[in-house]
């Protein structure tokens, strides 16, 4: 929890840019609680981008998912619970990817020689984290972003990964913003 919440300040602290409204939310380690949350905080917002960051013990990387899974979740949430049928959205499709060029932004992050080192994904665990991010990319169309960070001083501090995220999300509205006026200027013909 210190972590994320330190992290969090740390980004606000440096913020990114004038043109972006920067919103944090801390989402319970519990299923139901981000089958609520999640909607209701694109619902209200409807913002152009939602960047996760989670906390993987096992990471020594920032780590860029590239997808979120459906199916496979068994294990218990911070309230001891599971969903029955071990899925996000019944139905939905198994895998979903993020509309962000994920190689793109870590070749381009790792370009700009940050004391961390950034990595590519296609698997979040199959527990809460790789649960919020499906969640997240089903209700906007794949306009969502995930990112595993090691925890604090293992090995990185809290400003060296404050500024590799804040270079992360802006690079990801960089080619968030590239993609779409291809696809405007593509529909123009």
């Amino acid at each position: 929890m210190w972590g994320a919440l330190t992290l969090s300040s740390e980004l606000e602290k440096m913020g990114l840019g004038e043109d972006v409204d920067l919103h944090v939310y801390e989402i319970p380690v519990e299923y139901q609680a981000v089958q609520r949350l999640i909607p209701a905080l694109w619902k209200k917002h409807s913002p152009q981008l939602v960047v996760h960051v989670g906390l993987s013990g096992m990471a020594t990387t920032v780590t860029l998912e590239k997808c979120g899974h459906n199916v496979g979740y068994r294990g218990l949430d911070n309230c001891h619970f599971c969903p029955g049928s071990e899925c996000c959205i019944e139905g939905g499709p198994e895998c979903i990817d993020s509309i962000i060029d994920m190689d793109a932004v870590c070749k381009r992050v790792s370009a700009l020689g940050l004391d961390v080192t950034v990595t590519i994904s296609e698997d979040a665990g199959r527990y809460l984290c790789d649960f919020t991010y499906y969640t997240s990319l089903y209700q906007s169309h794949g306009r969502s972003a995930f990112v595993h960070v090691p925890p604090l001083g293992k090995p990185y501090s809290a400003e060296q990964l404050g500024r590799a995220l804040q270079a992360i999300i802006e690079e990801m509205l960089n080619v968030l913003e590239h993609s779409e006026s291809n696809i405007n200027c593509h529909n123009e013909h």
